[in-house]
């Protein structure tokens, strides 16, 4: 019934295009991904690329009705490489290749642009960045001045994080952002082990599907293989390469993820430069697959990876549940990964973040991660009540405060009623349910 009914949806005109959603490899403002990811490189980053902002305008509330409760997930905001050594590879590299007197004057060039960018992310890897910690303040801010009657002084707030710091600082901005807005506000914060189960999730069996023993491992060697090719980039940097650690497609990589992060520090400088449009959207797109495969909605995975969002969208039924059952008003602010928010969108069904797409070159047409997935994305569940409480629950939902569609029929646009809402991500909860039982079998 409910594929059914998808179906039918998918096929109205009057869907509105979103400047996030993807239909047939064009994006609203007219451009193939391709032609986007060519215009903007910092887009080329993906998952790296820097959280751009909310829509100019948010669909209202029908009238009669204010906003009450907020469900929130997101990711945490920019920060460095995942470790110090995806510095200091590329660093060591290219000094290895000075002390031989093998770099070209642009390889010479790089390397001092490098040890610039090493003297800010040193002993950093993996953490938030200042701008990381803006970009959640800002939300906070946003969500606040967007519905206030969710956050009166009595606001029941809660605030958990995964155990990871980066989450953890991402949550400590986000609630001080809240608190400059309404310092009356009680947030409880919390990050520990207790709230993983559903704030950071994953089955063995998705894990098994992710390891370098995975059936999509071939499909991504040969997409790979197709199309990254760092000779002209080589050639640029080095007059020989015979003597230096790295191969040319560790280097090609290694200075493609300090080029897409530069936008998330600090440090003025940048590396787009040193690579051709067509580079960068090759990188992007090998990229773009991987990402596709270990954490949204690839079709071989049949349903795994999406399923390990689960436990998350039960907790979000149950605690959206609570509020209303308790006369409540507040919100639950929950703060993980990447791995998680993508997954969790895909099981939702949020239009433009479940796309399916065998074909690898095919995949950016009906899916991107930096569309999906930027830095501190984040989901929200924004419930209102009549004033007059006479009537039905209504929710809507945003991505990266972007609205947008659940396949269901909404009372109006974007607007449901939370009974056929919750109705619908039950079902998609089951059939998670359903998928980890066969997978465990």
């Amino acid at each position: 019934m409910h594929r059914q009914i998808l179906n039918i949806l998918k096929r109205r005109a009057t869907v509105a295009l979103l400047s996030f959603s993807l239909f047939a490899g064009l994006t609203a403002n007219g451009l193939t991904v391709k032609e986007e990811v060519m215009v903007n490189p910092t887009k080329a980053g993906g998952v790296y690329y820097a959280y751009p902002g909310p829509a100019d305008s948010l669909a209202v509330a029908p009238d009669g009705y204010e906003a009450f409760y907020v469900s929130h997930y997101g990711r945490h905001g920019s920060r460095y490489l995942i470790s110090d050594d995806d510095y200091l590879r590329v660093i060591r590299h290219f000094q290895a290749a000075d002390s031989i007197g093998v770099l070209t004057p642009l390889g010479k060039d790089v390397l001092r642009r490098l040890e610039l960018v090493w003297a800010e992310a040193d002993g950093r890897g993996g953490e938030l960045t200042p701008l990381g910690a803006r970009q959640h303040k800002e939300i906070a801010r946003r969500m606040y001045e967007s519905y206030p009657t969710a956050f009166p002084d009595s606001a029941e707030i809660t605030a958990r994080s995964t155990q990871v710091i980066r989450c953890a600082h991402s949550m400590m901005a986000f609630c001080e952002g809240l608190k400059e807005m309404n310092p009356a506000l009680n947030i409880p914060k919390e990050s520990s082990k207790r709230w993983m189960s559903h704030l950071c999730w994953w089955t063995p069996q998705a894990a098994e599907w992710n390891s370098e023993r995975g059936p999509w491992k071939k499909m991504y060697d040969d997409f790979e293989k197709g199309n990254i090719n760092p000779s002209r980039l080589s050639r640029s940097l080095f007059t020989s390469t015979e003597e230096l650690p790295l191969s040319s497609e560790e280097m090609m990589w290694g200075l493609y993820w300090v080029a897409v992060d530069m936008q998330n520090m600090e440090t003025p400088a940048g590396f787009f430069d040193i690579f051709t449009p067509e580079e960068l959207y090759s990188l992007w797109r090998v990229n773009n697959l991987s990402f596709y495969m270990h954490n949204s909605s690839f079709p071989m995975s049949e349903g795994l990876i999406v399923a390990n969002a689960r436990n998350l969208l039960d907790n979000i039924i149950l605690t959206a549940d609570e509020y209303i059952a308790g006369q409540k008003a507040g919100a639950t602010l929950r703060f993980g990964h990447d791995g998680n928010i993508t997954p969790l969108a895909a099981l939702m069904k949020l239009d433009g973040f479940c796309g399916e797409e065998s074909d690898p070159e095919k995949v950016e047409e009906a899916w991107a991660n930096f569309k999906v997935t930027p830095m501190a994305s984040n989901m929200q569940a924004i419930f209102f009540r009549p004033v007059d409480g006479e009537g039905e629950i209504l929710v809507k939902f945003m991505m990266n405060e972007h609205d947008v569609e659940l396949p269901i029929p909404s009372v109006t646009p974007h607007f449901y009623k939370w009974s056929s809402a919750r109705e619908f991500l039950k079902s998609q909860a089951d059939d998670a349910t359903a998928v980890i039982v066969r997978s465990q079998q």
